[in-house]
């Protein structure tokens, strides 16, 4: 028996996640390697860290340096920690720049992630904290083939499953390979051998009939969908559908939604924590939470020779500024909101937290008296994608089958989220459902409430995630990321791994650890 025959047969007839693991101990795949340990060996001298920032960057160093042994205190400007990382609750409430304020009236175990809402398999570092601190965790549904793609004025207004656009695209654009194949008009790119497989394979990977041809039938049926179910009984038979047109299908610009499942960083499996992103975050709290400092808006950061000087504010009790000092201090503060902060750092490292803009995106949660998405439409978690306003709609992965849900009912990034936001919150909400009414019917009868964020009107950030162009990188992100005297800085805007979780953990591991050495190793200012 080959090892081919062997791993199909484990395939068979144990699945597809003993197979993978058997692979992996064959060899024959690499496995993403786990986080590895943070290097915090060696005496520390009694040294203090001063961290500005209790999101995951900020939480992260604050876990383990304390581990290695610093005297470390932590200054947040929120009354939670978590940062992005954050879910809003029924009972929560939100105040937003121009002091516009929401109570979130989400039944209980209903919830919504503003910020951050999927972990990629392949981010090990982030993972590895989940399974250090015992955050259980549970798939995240990226790509549905029965979701929805709408495009205005194409398909006679009604919004296509994904499969079907997929599946047609495929489908026409094997048939024109085929046929040029077929005339000879790739004879130079391949032998004749090559020519005889490729035209084989164009027939399985477009689902072409014996002519070679994309066209209503079995072969595009198995993969677009039936127009009528097979059943059971009389009547039974299933009903093959109609392709749509090549010529839709590229006016429409649907096909632009397609790379979805192949790009890597949606690429299966992306995990969610079981009950709300800010799981992780509270779990680093149950940990560190005491060395944390909330409501402390930072407002001067001094260094000399000795340590470093940190003014904060009291947001809950105006009154005189306080200070806090230590011998070292690792920023996690947004760049957004960094660079309008004194800070006494070199010309370098001060020209790049100026130079970073932060992309807008506004998020909009709507809470359903039921979940029609699956009782009508039968769309278990995934994301539909439309050209109205909303961007798209994800629903939810979890609670299958219950009672109500929340969906993620409109996220839109830069220009689009500029107009989101410009609206009051409850504008917001109000617009996400008349134009959720076009992707879905029941939309209207079945809203009950709702909450919107929009990140560059969070106090907190002004913006969702650091936008890096590559003549910025070039001549500011290692300005950015080095120690300057006794201050670095980490965030996901320290990493090239803008607007993911696992950027801010690696920024951070990165800069306590040469943070570290410098103490190990007797170093100065």
């Amino acid at each position: 028996m080959t090892r081919r025959d062997l791993l199909r047969m484990i395939g068979i007839t144990a699945g597809s996640a003993v197979m993978y693991q058997a692979m992996a101990g064959m060899g024959a795949i690499k496995t993403p390697p786990k986080r590895a340990a943070t290097k915090l060996e060696g005496s520390v001298h009694g040294s203090s860290v001063l961290i500005l920032g209790a999101g995951l960057a900020g939480l992260v160093a604050a876990y383990e340096l304390r581990k290695a042994g610093y005297k470390v205190q932590v200054l947040e400007y929120n009354a939670r920690a978590g940062g992005r990382n954050w879910t809003l609750r029924g009972g929560d409430s939100y105040t937003e720049l121009g002091g516009e304020t929401q109570h979130c009236q989400f039944d209980q175990g209903q919830y919504f992630n503003p910020g951050p809402w999927r972990i990629p398999y392949h981010h090990t570092a982030l993972l590895g904290y989940c399974r250090e601190l015992g955050v259980q965790l549970e798939p995240f549904v990226q790509v549905n083939y029965n979701a929805l793609v709408q495009a205005t004025g194409y398909f006679d207004g009604k919004p296509q499953r994904f499969r079907s656009v997929k599946s047609d695209y495929h489908g026409h654009v094997a048939e024109l390979l085929a046929k040029a194949t077929s005339q000879g008009n790739l004879d130079k790119e391949v032998s004749k051998e090559d020519k005889e497989i490729l035209l084989e394979s164009l027939r399985y990977w477009g689902g072409l009939d014996k002519d070679f041809r994309y066209t209503m039938g079995p072969q595009s049926g198995d993969r677009r969908g039936y127009a009528k179910e097979a059943g059971g009984g009389l009547n039974a038979k299933p009903e093959y559908s109609q392709p749509m047109q090549l010529h839709d299908l590229l006016a429409s610009n649907v096909w632009q939604n397609l790379i979805v499942d192949g790009a890597y960083e949606y690429q299966t499996s992306l995990m969610q924590p079981v009950g709300g992103m800010d799981m992780i975050g509270k779990a680093f709290v149950r940990e560190v939470g005491q060395a944390i400092r909330y409501n402390a808006k930072v407002t001067n950061i001094e260094q000399d020779d000795h340590g470093v000087t940190v003014t904060y504010q009291d947001t809950l009790k105006p009154g005189a500024p306080q200070v806090a000092k230590a011998d070292w201090c690792l920023c996690t503060i947004p760049l957004s909101i960094l660079s309008q902060i004194p800070i006494q750092v070199g010309a370098p490292m001060a020209a790049a937290i100026s130079a970073v803009p932060y992309l807008a995106s506004s998020k909009v949660g709507l809470q359903f008296k039921r979940r029609f998405w699956e009782e009508d439409e039968y769309i278990y978690g995934g994301i539909s994608y439309t050209d109205s306003p909303l961007g798209i709609v994800s629903y939810p992965s979890h609670g299958f089958g219950g009672s109500k849900g929340v969906l993620l009912g409109s996220y839109t990034f830069g220009t689009q989220a500029f107009e989101w936001t410009a609206l009051s919150a409850a504008e917001r909400v109000r617009k996400a459902v008349q134009y959720g009414q076009q992707l879905h019917p029941a939309y209207s009868r079945e809203f009950e409430n709702g909450m919107a964020v929009g990140w560059q009107r969070a106090p907190f950030t002004l913006g969702c995630f650091g936008l890096w162009s590559d003549e910025a990188r070039q001549e500011h992100y290692d300005n950015l990321c080095q120690v300057d005297g006794r201050i670095a800085l980490a965030g996901e805007h320290a990493s090239y791994l803008p607007a993911w979780q696992e950027g801010a953990v690696l920024s951070s591991l990165d800069a306590i650890e040469r943070l570290h050495a410098r103490v190990r190793d007797g170093s100065h200012a």
